[in-house]
């Protein structure tokens, strides 16, 4: 195999990254046939000329504070660790509760683990509503406008339905987790929607993988105390549980 020079190794780990959105250094090593050392080494390089974010075990896509992602864009995104994640959040839902899941691509991943449990399903993801009848779980759709890029349900009238609605358990998805700035996400109506569904719930849980951990987006919604947060980081937390508390899959 053709041994790649540094610039050719770095324009491979950008096209990666623009094309998933994050990359580890593992899968590096094996698609460009070179040593961790050296793959640590560019990372590093690029995150100087700010053209990545360097997270545990890898890296991430600088993000901007008010351009979202697609939700197609985002399903194809650390995959494994949502999974783990909504696995384990789902092991915290009893018979009977009343339940509000919010529309990102972690608490999608939640509603396969949920076909044996007797609950009751509030949320305002347009994608969750077809996989939560396929798993026969009874569901209420808030009605409201349809944000086709993040497949949300907003707006004033989503509000409004939101009130009819109290919930055991909230479950929300969030762009960024930061201990200074809290939760945050970058379309206002989305924040307004998960900052109120928290308020309707007797306890708010927020998955949250490795990527999210230290990033800003342009809306905040939830302070750190208000929340227990599920992720699959697993070092640098001391100080994010001193103020919340954490559960790590």
């Amino acid at each position: 195999m053709k041994i790649l020079i540094t610039e050719e190794r770095q324009q491979l780990i950008l096209l990666s990254l623009n094309q998933k959105g994050a990359v580890k250094v593992s899968d590096l090593v094996t698609q460009l046939n070179t040593s961790e050392s050296t793959i640590r080494r560019d990372l590093v390089q690029l995150e100087d000329m700010n053209y990545l974010r360097r997270v545990h075990g890898g890296a991430v896509s600088v993000q901007s504070k008010v351009i979202e992602r697609s939700y197609k864009d985002k399903q194809m995104q650390n995959n494994n660790q949502k999974d783990l994640i909504a696995k384990s959040a789902t092991e915290l839902i009893s018979d009977g509760d009343s339940i509000y899941l919010d529309s990102g691509t972690s608490i999608y991943e939640m509603i396969k683990y949920l076909k044996n449990k007797k609950v009751l399903v509030v949320t305002n993801g347009i994608s969750h509503v077809e996989a939560l009848i396929d798993h026969e779980i009874p569901c209420i759709l808030l009605g409201g406008k349809v944000k086709p890029m993040t497949k949300a349900v907003i707006g004033h009238a989503t509000l409004k339905a939101l009130e009819n609605y109290r919930f055991d358990k909230c479950f929300l998805g969030t762009n960024g987790v930061h201990l200074t700035y809290g939760f945050t996400t970058p379309d206002p109506e989305e924040a307004y929607i998960k900052e109120r569904a928290m308020m309707l719930a007797k306890e708010t849980f927020i998955l949250a993988d490795d990527s999210k951990f230290g990033e800003v987006t342009f809306t905040k919604f939830a302070d750190l105390n208000q929340v227990q947060i599920i992720t699959n980081l697993e070092e640098n937390l001391k100080d994010y549980q001193e103020k919340t508390t954490i559960r790590v899959v």
